[in-house]
């Protein structure tokens, strides 16, 4: 889904391509009401000229974005992308380590196609038991330490005890609680949009 930016025209390298799951999907609501067709939303409040892609699919993993990052590249050419996944593969119980491995593949094709990455990270459930739940979330922390990346530890930091900002899944945030998903996601991202206004100053 594409949302354009103040220009009403998508300019291809102005592009912010999201690549997600359920979370950046907007799973169980109206997709005008998730994250990521707010963050449309405000960009053009800030007159900020980025058209927002939501490549986001419920229930993917990431070895399922890395397989179809490649052709996303290509098509949309993108300045940013932001990369939300993870979770299905802990709610799976996949290794850590290929999580990590295909998150540094994205990683890489991304910075090769000249954009820049923020990563999204996760947190799973402590019935994981704390071996996994250690190694699961530092993996996001230690590829955006290692890559120097725009990072949210956690999309839904901040909503986790609240159970009205959640659907009776008691998993997938609710309309109410997209406003604060998208708070935590422009705090990593506005230095970003900063950066890359500078360079384009004349």
């Amino acid at each position: 889904m594409l949302f354009l930016g103040t220009a009403g025209i998508a300019h291809a390298a102005q592009r912010i391509l999201v690549v997600g799951d359920s979370l950046s999907a907007a799973y169980g609501i109206a997709e005008r009401r998730g994250w990521v067709a707010l963050l449309g939303e405000r960009l053009r409040a800030e007159r900020l000229d980025y058209p927002v892609v939501n490549a986001s699919i419920s229930g993917d993993t990431t070895a399922g974005g890395r397989a179809r990052l490649p052709k996303l590249l290509a098509e949309h050419r993108p300045a940013i992308v932001i990369v939300e996944l993870g979770g299905n593969d802990g709610l799976r119980g996949l290794p850590v380590a290929a999580m990590k491995k295909n998150l540094e593949a994205m990683i890489a094709a991304v910075q090769a196609a000249g954009a820049s990455v923020l990563l999204v990270g996760a947190r799973m459930p402590p019935n994981y038991g704390e071996d996994y739940t250690r190694a699961f979330e530092t993996a996001f922390a230690e590829l955006a330490q290692a890559h120097r990346l725009a990072f949210v530890p956690e999309l839904t930091a901040g909503i986790g005890a609240r159970l009205d900002h959640f659907q009776p899944d008691r998993i997938h945030p609710n309309e109410a609680a997209q406003p604060l998903l998208l708070n935590n996601v422009w705090k990593a991202l506005a230095p970003v949009l900063k950066a890359k206004q500078r360079t384009k100053s004349p």
